[in-house]
């Protein structure tokens, strides 16, 4: 079966991240990507340049007309933008039993905020209890528990425990933002931690990186795959499309991840 993945999160016309990267992260993992649009961006490699949301009503309409006909097997939830769009969102997704990835879009790799400081209680309170799995890289767990960033692998796992404690069951903490000579995120779940390390590709050309994981680990619970096992097959594919972004010339700041490496000669 191919399983049908719903991404609710912001556009990206210069096709690195958001609801773009989320289709293409999707596809390449073997699901069929549905997308609803929360807000609109003007951005490229270099930067967000402006942000304009879609009315609520119309975020509710397009997550209802799908739920009407269509079978939604996992969720990845990116961009919200402002508390309305956390709200309705909470709501229109009430009572659906399926997998639910959340990844906490914040700010931007250009530094550019994407989620309002008044929103960060209302993704706390509202979405958080909802996510089978939340995605944060280090300054987004940080931003949520009020503190300041992991820099070791340890306060890492410490600071996922902490934000299973808003009622989410498990927590990816990615580690890319720190030094090691291996980028290694950490699974928290009821159980403990787990470790899923790859060589840290030198390349500049990371954007849509926390969309394109999301995604992926989205797709793979789609299919019916454990946490752990999606996981690793996510990190995996995330690693090998960092790997191979360098075969990609676009634009001239921090360019996006090859998303279908695999058909680039079949190896990144």
């Amino acid at each position: 079966m191919i399983p049908n993945i719903l991404s609710i999160a912001g556009s990206d016309p210069s096709g690195g991240a958001g609801i773009q990267a989320d289709i293409k992260a999707i596809s390449a993992n073997g699901g069929y990507a549905m997308a609803v649009i929360t807000g609109l961006t003007a951005q490229n490699t270099r930067g967000v340049q402006a942000v304009d949301m879609i009315p609520p009503a119309m975020i509710r309409a397009q997550i209802a007309a799908l739920r009407d006909d269509i079978r939604i097997d996992a969720v990845k939830i990116g961009m919200l933008g402002d508390a309305a769009t956390v709200a309705v969102v909470a709501e229109a997704l009430d009572g659906l039993d399926v997998p639910v990835v959340l990844d906490p879009v914040m700010v931007a790799k250009g530094g550019d905020r994407l989620l309002a400081a008044e929103a960060v209680n209302a993704l706390r309170d509202l979405l958080l209890p909802r996510a089978t799995v939340l995605t944060p890289n280090l300054p987004e767990a940080a931003d949520l528990l009020g503190t300041t960033p992991a820099k070791t692998l340890e306060e890492m796992a410490a600071h996922g425990q902490r934000l299973r404690e808003f009622g989410c069951i498990a927590v990816l903490v990615k580690g890319g933002h720190l030094s090691d000579s291996d980028a290694t995120d950490v699974l928290i779940t009821a159980k403990g931690s787990q470790r899923f390390a790859a060589p840290r590709a030198a390349t500049r050309n990371t954007h849509g990186t926390g969309c394109t994981l999301s995604s992926a680990l989205a797709a793979h619970l789609g299919a019916g795959h454990a946490l752990a096992e999606a996981t690793q097959r996510a990190k995996s594919y995330i690693s090998a499309a960092i790997a191979a972004a360098d075969h990609l010339t676009v634009g001239r700041g921090h360019g996006p991840i090859h998303h279908f490496y695999s058909l680039d000669g079949g190896t990144a």
